[in-house]
């Protein structure tokens, strides 16, 4: 959504040498490039594409570059207001749903046409690329081959391949690293003071991702729910077992889900009542009863969005099990990710050897597919740990 504007008259000033890059950890040559591209218009293009894995910072060098666009150097005051998604020549999405909507997609293109009001450019981040689909890429493509004066579009993906080649002739790509498992959980430590036992595993488990990280370091329940995940999976034996821990890992994916959003949901419906002027327990009034159903569907995309997400969080700590018995079965132990299971591990991969968990991991990587194209996530989750049971493809 579009931003607001923040009438803090204040403006301090800061080093330029660090503001506003402060909040980007562990990518100094990124850093060091996009600040060149800000101070010099020679360095400059029209539209970028930040990728990296998840959790490498991607939307946090994205703001800080659109900070350092649009405020003079050394204007901290407006980079604060930047960084806080509230200035005005910022238009910022990160979609809560399954996909970026193609009406989403116009509304950009149309704020990309307005001309920077206060700062010196306009700039457009999209967080989440990659979800967007084929139409809605092409709605993308004029802007970007017509760029407007002062405006610059930051796309963030995973991975160049996540857009279309159309989309990434028109950008110029900057791929971040893969920051070290240390370097995440010393970070974690800094952030949470957790022990550092629990931050290294946290990273490991994680793969990485700092997000992710920084919640198993600081939620037991989350950690716990990890280990049972993994257990239950090396559990399984047969077509029973496939069914009925297929059917534990949606029911725990769907309860983290609601976890995560039940609260915002209803903070957000009494917000809406209170600017509608509907007191507690009154009967909504029909003219405005197309606004609170309006918010109803934007929550329950919003849900199917958080739900697949934690099934894809399983999956990915399937696979880096899987990738692990591969390790060890071509004796490769310094390379484990989930060195708490490895007795189990390594006793797989002696009865299984390679090839199996070759097959598993090829079998997840289509069970992720699948779920891209909405498949049942239940249905799809049986048919992976089926192969997992037999070896085989069913």
């Amino acid at each position: 959504m579009d931003a607001t504007v923040d009438a803090t008259p204040a403006v301090d000033r800061a080093d330029p040498g660090t503001a506003p890059w402060d909040a980007v950890w562990g990518q100094p040559e990124a850093v060091e490039l996009l600040r060149s591209a800000a101070a010099d218009p020679e360095a400059m293009t029209h539209a970028w594409l930040i990728t990296g894995p998840p959790g490498s910072g991607r939307s946090t060098l994205a703001y800080a570059f659109a900070a350092a666009l649009i405020a003079e150097p050394g204007d901290e005051a407006v980079m604060r207001q930047v960084l806080a998604r509230t200035h005005p020549d910022l238009t910022a999405l990160r979609t809560e749903q399954v996909i970026i909507r193609i009406d989403e997609a116009r509304r950009l293109v149309e704020r990309a046409y307005y001309a920077p009001s206060l700062g010196r450019h306009r700039v457009i981040v999209v967080e989440d690329a990659d979800r967007m689909a084929e139409r809605t890429s092409n709605v993308l493509l004029k802007a970007l081959e017509e760029p407007p004066d002062h405006t610059v579009w930051v796309l963030c993906a995973p991975s160049d391949a996540d857009l279309l080649p159309t989309i990434r002739s028109r950008v110029r790509t900057l791929r971040l690293r893969d920051p070290q498992i240390e370097d995440v959980a010393r970070l974690i430590v800094q952030r949470t003071g957790v022990d550092a036992g629990v931050a290294e595993q946290s990273a490991r488990h994680a793969q990485r991702h700092i997000g992710m990280a920084q919640r198993l370091a600081t939620d037991v329940a989350a950690r716990a729910r990890r280990e049972q995940t993994l257990r239950a999976a090396l559990g399984v034996r047969g077509v029973g077992d496939a069914v009925e821990v297929a059917a534990q890992i949606v029911q725990a994916a769907t309860e983290d889900a609601e976890a995560l959003t039940v609260e915002r949901d209803e903070t957000e419906r009494a917000d809406l009542r209170r600017t509608l002027g509907i007191a507690e327990g009154a009967a909504v009034p029909p003219a405005v009863r197309s606004q609170l159903s309006a918010l109803e569907d934007e929550q329950k995309r919003r849900a199917t969005r958080s739900l697949r997400d934690g099934i894809d969080r399983v999956l990915t700590d399937l696979q880096s099990m899987y990738r692990d018995v591969v390790m060890l079965a071509f004796g490769r132990e310094a390379q484990i990710i989930n060195r708490e299971l490895e007795p189990e591990l390594r006793a797989l991969a002696d009865t299984w050897g390679p090839q199996r968990p070759l097959l598993v991991l090829d079998r997840i990587a289509e069970t992720r597919r699948n779920l891209e194209q909405n498949a049942n996530p239940t249905l799809a989750l049986e048919s992976l740990l089926v192969t997992v049971a037999s070896g085989r493809t069913p």
